[in-house]
C-alpha cells in the first residue's frame, strides 16, 4: 500500500472513530479542511508539520499514520543486545535502547539509556507535551524542572509534566544507566 493511501486511510479512520467531522478536525488542528480531505482521499502526502498537528489532536505520534500494521506488533519482547539502538553522541552523549520499538501505535515510549560521564541535555531548557519518568539504575543525574533541582541516585525516580521547562546533566563520576519513559510517544 502506498504511503498516501496508508496515511489517508488511518486519518479518516481515527477521525470517524472520534465522531469528528473534517471541519471539526480542521478547527482543532489548524489544518485546512481542503488539505484534510485531500489527505484522506490519498491525493497528497502531508508535510511533517501538518502530520504533527493532526496527530496532536488525537494524542498520537506521527508514526501512527505511517506504520503499516504488518510491521508492528501488539506484543514486543526484547532482550539485551536485540533492541533498536540510537546514539546521541553529538547532542547528549547518550546511547539508548528502545523497549517499545515495534509496538503498534504506542501511547508511550521507554528507553534504557546510557548517559556518558558529563552528558547533558544542553544549556537550554526543553519542553514538550506529555509526561516523563526518569528512573536511575546506576550513576547520578541532576534534573532541573522549572528552576527546581533534583539529584537522582540509584533507585531514585522522578516523574513530571513535560510541558514544564526542564534539562538534565550526568553529574556522576561514571556513565549513568537510566530508564526513561515518555508519554505520549516522543523522542528524548
Amino acid at each position: 500500500m502506498r504511503i498516501k493511501k496508508i496515511v489517508g486511510k488511518k486519518l479518516k479512520a481515527i477521525r470517524l472513530k472520534n465522531d469528528m467531522t473534517i471541519q471539526e478536525l480542521a478547527e482543532r488542528s489548524l489544518v485546512s479542511s481542503n488539505m484534510i480531505s485531500r489527505i484522506e482521499r490519498g491525493l497528497t502526502i502531508p508535510s511533517v508539520e501538518i502530520l504533527m498537528k493532526l496527530a496532536g489532536v488525537f494524542d498520537k505520534s506521527i508514526n501512527y499514520f505511517v506504520e503499516e500494521v504488518t510491521t508492528t506488533h501488539e506484543v514486543v519482547f526484547s532482550t539485551p543486545g536485540s533492541r533498536d539502538k540510537t546514539v546521541y553522541d553529538d547532542e547528549y552523549n547518550m546511547h539508548t535502547e528502545s523497549f517499545t520499538s515495534g509496538l503498534r501505535d504506542p501511547q508511550f515510549t521507554s528507553f534504557y539509556c546510557t548517559v556518558q560521564k558529563g552528558g547533558t541535555s544542553g544549556r537550554k531548557n526543553m519542553y514538550h507535551p506529555g509526561d516523563e519518568l526518569i528512573y536511575v539504575l546506576e550513576g547520578c543525574i541532576r534534573v532541573d524542572i522549572a528552576g527546581e533541582v533534583y539529584t537522582l541516585n540509584p533507585g531514585d525516580s522522578l516523574s513530571f509534566k513535560s510541558h514544564l521547562p526542564h534539562r538534565w546533566d550526568n553529574i556522576g563520576d561514571d556513565d549513568a544507566k537510566v530508564i526513561w519513559t515518555l508519554s505520549p510517544f516522543t523522542t528524548i
